[in-house]
C-alpha cells in the first residue's frame, strides 16, 4: 500500500473545465468576453467590464514577466510536504493577463522575462514558469 498522500485534483467545474483540459493539452487558456472581447483568469461567470455571461476560450503565447513571487515553506497539503520550500511566481502574461505557476529557476527577479509550459502527470497538470 503506498501511504504518500496524493496531490488532489481541482475541482471538475463546467466554470474552469476547459482551462484543466487545455492545460493537460500543454496549453494555457484563459476566458475571453464573446461580446467585448476583454480577457479575463481566472475564470468567472460574468465579464467585469460589459456583465456578458457569453465567453470563449482563447489559448495564450505563456510568456510574460515576473510580477511577483513568493516561497512557500509550509505544505498545504500533505502531498507537498516533500517539495518545500518551493518558489511561486505571479506572471504577467504578454495578452494582458496575469498568472500563478511554480518557478524553477533561481531567485526570481522582478521583470525577468519567462516562458510557461504545464507539467501534465495524468489528470493533474501543474504551471511552470522558467526563465527565458
Amino acid at each position: 500500500m503506498d501511504s504518500k498522500p496524493q496531490k488532489p485534483l481541482p475541482p471538475d467545474l463546467p466554470l474552469s473545465r476547459p482551462y484543466w483540459e487545455a492545460a493537460r493539452r500543454g496549453e494555457l487558456a484563459v476566458q475571453r468576453c464573446a461580446a467585448c472581447g476583454k480577457l479575463r483568469h481566472y475564470p468567472r461567470l460574468m465579464c467585469s467590464a460589459c456583465h456578458s455571461l457569453d465567453v470563449q476560450w482563447q489559448p495564450l503565447s505563456r510568456r510574460g514577466s515576473i510580477h511577483s513571487w513568493t516561497v512557500c515553506h509550509h505544505p498545504f497539503h500533505a502531498a507537498f510536504r516533500d517539495e518545500i520550500p518551493y518558489t511561486l511566481v505571479t506572471v504577467d502574461l504578454e495578452e494582458g493577463v496575469r498568472a500563478l505557476g511554480r518557478w524553477t529557476g533561481g531567485v526570481p527577479v522582478m521583470g525577468a522575462p519567462v516562458a510557461g509550459r504545464f507539467e501534465v502527470d495524468g489528470e493533474r497538470a501543474e504551471l511552470i514558469f522558467d526563465p527565458r
